[in-house]
């Protein structure tokens, strides 16, 4: 019986050990990402932003994306790339009216999609 309990409390412990560090390591990805994002809205927004800029977030979205399809949903790490690649093709093109929208589309989600998945009441009910 206290083989039992104490099998149950360690597992219970690991599991909210690594809840902890889910949402740590989700959290700290998407502020990287947010600051990265910030960056290239303000360098779009003053025209200065270069193919090469948008590009960078991107590499940096690729290396990062490979370790969050572990914690996040497939559909959610697929609707960043797609808007991300927009935005690359869009800053090449120095169409920074139509890239700024779609970055602070992703500023949005680099913002809101860590919270969806965090332990509280309004995502258990």
């Amino acid at each position: 019986m206290i083989k039992s309990l104490t099998a149950i409390a360690v597992a219970l412990l690991l599991l909210a050990g690594a809840a902890v560090f889910e949402h740590i390591y989700v959290a700290e990805s998407f502020e990287s990402f947010h600051e990265e994002l910030t960056i290239l809205y303000e360098k779009a927004d003053d025209g200065n932003a270069t193919g090469g800029d948008a590009e960078a977030v991107r590499t940096a979205w690729e290396a990062r994306k490979e370790k969050l399809h572990v914690w996040l949903p497939h559909g959610d790490v697929n609707r960043v790339d797609d808007t991300l690649s927009e935005v690359v093709r869009l800053v090449a093109e120095q169409d920074y009216a139509l890239a700024l929208p779609k970055i602070e589309i992703l500023l949005n989600l680099a913002r809101t999609l860590p919270a969806s998945y965090t332990l509280s009441l309004a995502n258990i009910f």
